[in-house]
């Protein structure tokens, strides 16, 4: 892995941690954004622009405009300290799961493009939508031949929880507003 995946992982593993740490609620849902944002980079760094596009818009996006607008309508309780007291059991876990990773998952990643890393993780199946996709579905693009063929049921509710949300949203400022 290159200098740059490495301190975006050190970018997100810090965020991370201190999302979780932090005890002032402005504090934590910025760093929570610039966390998302990070896991955004990661995305288009793994070469999945979809899922980091979704990630910026409504991780780093929607969420953080959310949780802005909750707060403001709210009370904010004054905080000299962003840190009032370490989180023991938060410590251990974020200890536990950097050891997991060092030792586990980061010396069985493959690097981004390398010719030896396995392409398919059941080739079978990743061959016949790759050869079938545009016969059957007439989509050019097979990741978009799964999602909206292959996979359209589990993308249309998807669409529904997101319309239902927006749509929760826009009545609960709405209601606010004119309270």
């Amino acid at each position: 892995m290159s200098a740059f995946a490495y301190t975006l992982a050190v970018f997100i593993l810090a965020t991370a941690v201190a999302t979780a740490l932090f005890r002032d609620v402005l504090s934590a849902i910025i760093v929570f954004g610039a966390y998302s944002l990070g896991m955004a980079i990661l995305y288009t760094f793994l070469l999945a622009p979809d899922v980091a596009m979704t990630e910026a818009a409504i991780g780093a996006g929607v969420t953080t405009i959310l949780l802005l607008l909750t707060i403001a309508r709210t009370t904010r309780p004054t905080t000299d300290r962003l840190l009032e007291r370490i989180d023991l059991p938060a410590v251990v876990a974020v200890g536990a799961f950097v050891v997991v990773c060092a030792t586990l998952v980061l010396p069985e990643m493959y690097a981004v493009g390398d010719p030896s890393a396995p392409v398919w993780a059941n080739e079978d199946v990743t061959q016949h939508y790759i050869e079938e996709a545009y016969d059957q579905t007439g989509v050019h693009n097979a990741v978009t031949a799964v999602l909206a063929a292959y996979r359209g049921f589990d993308t249309f509710g998807e669409a529904v929880v997101v319309f239902a949300a927006g749509v929760s949203t826009l009545l609960v400022l709405k209601r606010e507003v004119f309270a």
